[in-house]
């Protein structure tokens, strides 16, 4: 890294991202052990899954350039009743263990051209474990570099100089695909640290004949909040349910467009060597995909076992925000 300043950014972000719990051997919660996962063996699987290059050295979309407008057409034919359904939580007013960075509100009445007018101020640090958000390119680094090859250097204060998240401007539309782990498992909700590999998506494929297919938005439920319904909140930053960092490797097989969790889609403990959200990593680093964490997915699952229905038209348009690193999100499912 030729910035100072820059290194000690992503070190800062690694310092938020770095969870306890790595050692030892790698265990989901109602799976036999997983072999860790060696650096080495993340290398390869970074190099093997690479997307850079693919749409053009200068690409700055990723994945999304997989949406394309035949796809956005087959995706509006999903709505056949007209019901929406958001995706997102209300933003977090209250500081607590995992929302260090509460949504803060200022509200103010005042008199503009004989009218009684109120407005707000709003401010948020989005990225972390309690808003519903979607991660951009910038957001994760590699080796000194971003998506495409792009040094660190372009990251400063005031917003990244590529890659930042107003080229998703014309935002998500297309074909939405919801895998209900829980309800495959015949379980209201995974225990904390229970990992989802490709195996479980493509028996969750078999179960519900529903093939996930270039282009797709896939939203994998682990029943997050149900379990906190249910239980109360716990230590998610030392031990919840999420997807193994191996799933990168199908999701370029897949072609997907982007992933979804009620979680931060990384499983923790990652069981990769070293780090704690190696998922992250290969997504947005290497197949230029992002990512979008602490979505509510629950009344999205109740409306698909009502309806026997598990795709439909997801929309999600992040903040036109010049150089940004993602953007609270409020996605929506339309049947």
């Amino acid at each position: 890294m030729k910035s100072t300043g820059t290194g000690k950014r992503l070190g800062a972000l690694a310092l938020l991202l770095v969870v306890a719990g790595l050692a030892g051997p790698f265990q989901a919660a109602d799976a036999a052990p997983l072999e860790m996962v060696t650096r080495a063996q993340f290398e390869a699987w970074f190099k093997e899954i690479s997307n850079w290059g693919r749409w053009g050295k200068d690409d700055e979309m990723g994945t999304l350039n997989l949406i394309t407008a035949e796809k956005r057409k087959a995706a509006a034919a999903l709505v056949h009743d007209g019901v929406s359904v958001s995706l997102s939580m209300e933003l977090n007013k209250t500081a607590d263990a995992l929302n260090t960075n509460p949504f803060e509100q200022t509200l103010t009445v005042g008199e503009f051209g004989g009218h009684a007018v109120a407005e707000d101020r709003y401010s948020v640090r989005y990225h972390g474990f309690a808003h519903s958000h979607m991660d951009g390119l910038t957001h994760f680094a590699h080796a000194g570099m971003l998506y495409n090859g792009v040094s660190v250097d372009v990251l400063e204060k005031g917003g990244a100089r590529k890659l930042g998240i107003q080229n998703a401007k014309d935002g998500i539309f297309t074909r939405g695909v919801l895998v209900d782990v829980p309800w495959l498992r015949g379980v209201d909700f995974l225990e904390p640290g229970t990992a989802i590999t490709s195996e479980d998506l493509e028996a969750w494929e078999a179960r519900t004949n529903v093939k996930i297919a270039a282009g797709d938005v896939l939203l994998i439920r682990t029943g997050r909040w149900e379990r906190v319904r249910q239980k109360g909140q716990w230590n998610f930053l030392e031990k919840a349910a999420g997807s193994h960092a191996s799933l990168a490797r199908w999701l370029k097989a897949r072609d997907v467009a982007a992933i979804g969790s009620d979680g931060v889609n990384d499983v923790m403990p990652s069981g990769v060597e070293g780090l704690a959200n190696p998922l992250h990593e290969l997504v947005l680093v290497s197949l230029g995909m992002p990512l979008l964490d602490n979505l509510d997915l629950d009344p999205l699952a109740r409306e698909a076992r009502q309806r026997g229905r598990w795709t439909f038209l997801f929309v999600g348009s992040p903040l036109r925000v010049p150089g940004g690193t993602g953007s609270p999100l409020n996605p929506l499912a339309i049947f």
